[in-house]
């Protein structure tokens, strides 16, 4: 009747009992399940003991064994988890381990990683039975390797506590009867030598243990005791401290504490990387920044070298740990990303991604330059709606950023960024900020990475806005008085020329290639006439066979163009050199007059000036790297505005002779201006403005890209600049959002940009209007002289001929 109303104990028992694992058949009381915690499904292992399978006996040592796991606690030790006791098991659930036997047979470590993870599997129960025998003044008694488990982290946990002692009580020093016959091959020689008993010290059982798992560690399970002897596969740095471990003298046998403290010095066989950074790692919390910092800057280098296990479920999370509740910093960057990508996607999205989402967020410039810088090794593993909902955003503040170094990063990364953007994101955000950068950042690195970077993600721009972007914004550059940045809008041309019309290329971009020719520095020369010859090529095959044309331009309105590695690294001179030249110095301006010509190199792949290698060199520019920028301006003149005909600018203005002197006037010849003046009609790169120099310079508000959509005034951050037929007026306004229309390609700036309309470029304009009215009124003056020099005055109106004497 009890019966029927007793409860079933394994129904609050909260695990369920999987599969056995082998390896303890006959070296346990124990019989080994896999396990899974109810409702969340995390792997545990069952210590599952069979009661009526064995005697009490035994029964009582399972019992002992288990109170010993429930109430002795170490980092090194088994971790108990719940038990159950049935009238027919003995349920015990730990961490999920699997015992060291089997973990050696399947081990496919070689070389040094398996060097490191038995150095620091032993480390680990030397300190164990340090902790057992000083702290604990107990005795293990079962040391060996079937009372070693490995958990899914490569760390060795020591179990088997069926024959734990106290070391003082009564009997102490006599060696337990081990009821499991298969365990006296690992008893010490002192147990069958009775004269040996008083020298038995707390620690030298243990020790003879200890001295059987290295053997078994390197040489498989023992067989026999005299097999001891053998020491080839034992490391030398090991071998002394392994005699002494199997020594026949049981005071002869060192303490473990001392083992630990010899072999941790300089030389010492747990003097290693792996456990060097594991100690840290446990200690990281009383570690101070300089020691956080000065350890993360070097970790990245040895975890190469390190088991894959032990990096990604013991090193990952404990930086993570740190990520989140230390004040590491973005040192701990690097180290992190690099383990990350050991991982599978969805452990990547459930631990990285929510640290790089809070990482963009922070306002540490240190922090965002390597994430920016280290952008390629998770970006492959983020979602296009977490790029662009909750990275772009705050990546876009970079382009604003007063640090030149984050600008440029900014810059760089959308290259990786770009594949996963939205069409609003790359379209309209990052082509605005583009066109400030080029026309207006006063570093010369920064305004070239962005042609190169525009160069880069052009296979992903949308068909029409590429075809209104890329040749206006590579012309741009090419007007640059920063040598990198003329040879890399050149670069540009020719990357993306299966982009270009071919009319395009006849009405636009030859006409802006031709004045390079005669450019001062001899690499944008060179590269200028690989690139006129490479699109000469071109019109000329058509020119013999025009069913080519079709082919040639099948990639201008094609979203997703083909691809080839022809122009990989057309400008891949510039990562190391220019950068390192010209931007991180911090000294570059749009005045520059003496680069380093050093740091030009050909790019390869317009190495062959044949109009054959220019057909087929640049369909991709997939793998182009960072280059840098310069400014450019035009000398039109403001007269020449036109209300009516926004854009359009008088021929002759140019020709005639301008207000200013240009940028690029004094790089590629006076005529580069008038000759690329056309291509401002449908511009919007971004206004220019050069620098206060000697002489008094103007900067010319820049040409929309398409005349008949433009129907608002350039909008700027203070003004708004009005073109007229006599001036330039300048007009404070409202900072309006840029977001209401194209991105500004067709309606207005990328960016709010202020001209610089001071003073005196007001009233120099004024004295040029004054003296050209005083021009004309001598030109009057003149023209009158003359007349009465020849004795005809001006004829009035409605005079009356005479008619001449009859003869």
């Amino acid at each position: 009747m009890w019966s029927f109303f007793s409860r079933d104990p394994t129904k609050d028992f909260p695990y369920e009992v999987g599969d056995p694992i082998p390896g303890l058949e006959d070296k346990s009381v124990w019989i080994l399940h896999k396990g899974k915690k109810r409702g969340t499904q995390d792997e545990v292992s069952i210590f599952l003991f069979d009661v009526q399978k064995h005697s009490e006996t035994l029964f009582d040592i399972a019992k002992a064994s288990l109170k010993r796991l429930k109430t002795i606690r170490h980092p090194s030790l088994l971790h108990y988890l719940d038990s159950c006791e049935t009238e027919k098991f003995l349920y015990v659930a730990t961490e999920y381990v699997k015992p060291l036997a089997k973990h050696t047979d399947d081990m496919k470590l070689e070389g040094q990683q398996r060097e490191l993870f038995l150095a620091w599997g032993i480390f680990q129960i030397t300190r164990a039975l340090s902790f057992f025998n000083n702290d604990g003044n107990m005795k293990h008694n079962n040391v060996c390797l079937y009372s070693i488990f490995v958990t899914a982290a490569e760390e060795w946990k020591l179990g088997g506590f069926e024959f734990i002692t106290t070391h003082g009580q009564e009997g102490a020093n006599i060696i337990p009867i081990k009821i499991i016959p298969t365990l006296e091959i690992y008893d010490p020689p002192e147990k069958k030598d009775p004269t040996k008993l008083k020298s038995v010290t707390k620690c030298s059982t243990d020790m003879w243990g200890l001295g059987c798992l290295i053997w078994e560690a390197y040489n498989g399970p023992l067989k026999n005791q005299p097999s001891l002897k053998t020491v080839d596969k034992i490391p030398k740095q090991l071998c002394t401290l392994y005699c002494e471990l199997v020594s026949a003298n049981p005071a002869s046998r060192p303490n473990p504490a001392d083992i630990i403290t010899r072999c941790r010095k300089l030389g010492g066989f747990f003097k290693n990387d792996l456990i060097d950074t594991m100690l840290f790692l446990e200690e990281i919390q009383i570690k101070d920044k300089a020691e956080k910092g000065k350890f993360f800057s070097t970790l990245s280098s040895h975890l190469d070298n390190f088991p894959e296990a032990v990096c990604i479920h013991k090193i990952l999370p404990q930086l993570m740990t740190s990520f989140h509740y230390g004040d590491s910093g973005s040192a701990v960057l690097a180290p992190m990303f690099k383990l990350g990508k050991l991982l599978e996607d969805a452990e990547y999205q459930k631990q990285i991604v929510p640290c790089v989402v809070k990482l963009f967020a922070s306002n540490d410039r240190t922090t965002r330059s390597r994430l920016l810088q280290q952008l390629d090794q998770f970006i492959m593993h983020l979602q296009n709606s977490t790029v662009n909902d909750q990275i772009f955003p705050q990546v876009m503040h970079g382009f604003l950023d007063t640090n030149a170094v984050i600008r440029e990063q900014t810059v760089k990364s959308i290259v990786h960024l770009a594949p996963k953007l939205n069409y609003n994101n790359l379209n309209v955000e990052v082509l605005r900020h583009f066109a400030r950068l080029q026309s207006k950042d006063d570093q010369g690195g920064i305004r070239t990475n962005t042609t190169v970077c525009l160069g880069k993600i052009a296979a992903h721009l949308h068909p029409q806005i590429r075809q209104k972007v890329l040749v206006s914004a590579f012309v741009r550059a090419t007007r640059d008085s920063f040598p990198p940045a003329r040879q890399a809008g050149v670069l540009a041309l020719a990357a993306t020329q299966q982009y270009f019309l071919l009319s395009e290329v006849a009405n636009r971009v030859l006409p802006a290639l031709c004045p390079l020719t005669a450019d001062p520095e001899k690499q944008v020369r060179d590269a200028a006439f690989r690139t006129i010859k490479g699109f000469l090529g071109k019109l000329e095959k058509v020119s013999e066979d025009p069913s080519l044309k079709e082919g040639m331009e099948a990639d201008v309105h094609t979203a997703t163009p083909s691809l080839s590695n022809a122009a990989a690294t057309w400008a891949g001179w510039a990562v190391t050199a220019v950068t390192a030249k010209f931007y991180r110095s911090h000294s570059d301006t749009a005045k520059v007059q003496h680069p380093v010509k050093s740091t030009l190199s050909k790019p390869g792949s317009l190495e062959q000036p044949s109009s054959s290698s220019m057909s087929t060199t640049t369909s991709s520019v997939t793998s182009m790297t960072s280059l840098e920028h310069s400014e450019s301006a035009s000398d039109y003149d403001p007269e020449h505005w036109d209300m009516t005909a926004w854009g359009e600018i008088d021929s002759s203005a140019a020709t005639t002779g301008g207000s200013g002197k240009s940028g690029a006037s004094s790089t590629g010849g006076g005529g580069l201006a008038a000759l690329c003046e056309d291509e401002w009609d449908n511009e919007e790169w971004g206004q220019i403005q050069e620098h206060p120099a000697a002489e008094a310079e103007l900067a010319s508000p820049s040409e929309t890209w398409n005349n008949s959509e433009w129907t608002q005034p350039m909008q700027s951050a203070n003004a708004t600049f009005v073109r007229n037929t006599s001036r330039l007026e300048h007009k404070p306004t409202a900072h309006q959002n840029s977001n209401d229309s194209l991105g500004g390609w067709e309606d207005g700036e990328f960016e709010p940009i202020e001209e610089n309309v001071d003073e005196n470029n007001a009233s120099k304009m004024d004295e040029m209007r004054r003296k050209r009215e005083e021009r004309k009124v001598q030109r009057q003056r003149e023209m009158e002289a003359r007349r009465n020099a020849r004795g005809q005055g001006p004829m009035k109106l409605g005079t009356k001929l005479s008619a001449p004497a009859p003869f």
